[in-house]
């Protein structure tokens, strides 16, 4: 007599079709994802290691948290590339930025990217 019961079936082993796949997708996202190399590079000379000797008159910006001084004159961020314009003799000439206490990196780097725009090639970051 037979009970209707047939005979185990073998397990099947479960596929890894679809884990590759998810690898592949993950390795491709985060390939995209991730960031290839500096997006933007700021032109900073260092202060101490520089050799050329200074001429002209003095271009001091001071960086404070909520304003900026250029030698002592507190100027505003959009007029700063034209009180700039009397004291240097070409746009190579270094303008020295001091960041002072309570100043953001933000700050600094929208001083930079001003001068910038405006041919000021030479920035000398002090402390």
């Amino acid at each position: 007599m037979s009970l209707g019961l047939q005979p185990a079936a073998a397990r099947r082993r479960p596929s890894l079709t679809p884990m590759v796949d998810v690898v592949f997708l993950l390795l491709v996202f985060f390939m995209l994802a991730a960031r290839m190399g500096a997006e933007v590079a700021l032109p900073v000379s260092g202060g101490a290691g520089g050799t050329a000797e200074w001429s002209g008159p003095p271009r001091l910006i001071d960086i404070r948290p909520a304003t900026l001084e250029l030698n002592g004159v507190e100027t505003p961020l959009e007029g700063l590339a034209e009180a700039l314009a009397p004291l240097v003799s070409e746009p190579s000439d270094p303008v020295v930025l001091r960041p002072r206490e309570g100043a953001e990196l933000q700050r600094v780097i929208d001083v930079i990217e001003a001068l910038s725009a405006a041919g000021y090639s030479q920035p000398v970051l002090v402390e």
